[in-house]
């Protein structure tokens, strides 16, 4: 299955089995980097889906008449 096709869920799933492996501290070298790559990779998925879901939650609460949603730090 791509990384896009992932849920945020799946997604996570797998990143902590990625960090969980590399904490270990037994994987070769080559395959280290090679799973260090795939988590980045997943990260940044669930770095957009997030982004995408907080978009989503402020267009939403806009759209009801509430006051605009807005995260942590944004003014």
């Amino acid at each position: 299955m791509k990384s896009e096709e992932l849920s945020f869920e799946q997604a996570m799933e797998r990143l902590e089995k990625i960090t969980a492996r590399l904490e270990e501290g037994d994987v070769p070298l080559e395959e280290a980097l090679e799973e260090y790559k795939r988590g980045m990779e997943l990260s940044a998925l669930c770095h957009t889906k997030l982004k995408k879901a907080e978009s989503d939650l402020a267009k939403i609460v806009t759209k009801e008449g509430e006051e605009p949603f807005q995260l942590d730090g944004e003014e």
